[in-house]
């Protein structure tokens, strides 16, 4: 059984991952949201922006396997150029599917803007 909640309008008994309270259909606040943006999503973003090559947005989301190889792709042939360029090209991937909304946490649930 579900946790319950209560609507932060109305006061009616709703459930813990209900967004809209079925009585007064109130939109919930999201607590990993601030001003509408999801605050997961905009961390995930970041972390792909910036050090996405070391597989950073992965180790994040929990996917620690694909980040580890990342991780190593990078150290191990990066001085190459080759890992960096493999990194690079896979983190930009990544950084598609976050922009777009299609890229799942290890739990398989969908990290989007909203």
């Amino acid at each position: 059984m579900e946790e319950k909640k209560f609507c932060q309008k109305c006061g009616a008994e709703i459930l813990k991952d209900a967004e809209i309270c079925p009585q007064c259909g109130c939109r919930q606040a999201d607590a990993n949201s601030v001003n509408g943006v999801n605050t997961r999503w905009l961390t995930t973003l970041l972390l792909c922006i910036f050090i996405g090559a070391f597989g950073a947005h992965r180790f994040y989301v929990g996917k620690t396997n694909t980040a580890v190889a990342m991780l190593l792709v990078s150290l191990l042939l990066g001085w190459t150029g080759v890992g960096f360029l493999v990194t690079g090209i896979w983190a930009l991937v990544d950084l598609v599917q976050i922009i777009c909304g299609n890229f799942t946490d290890a739990n398989n649930q969908k990290i989007a803007m909203k």
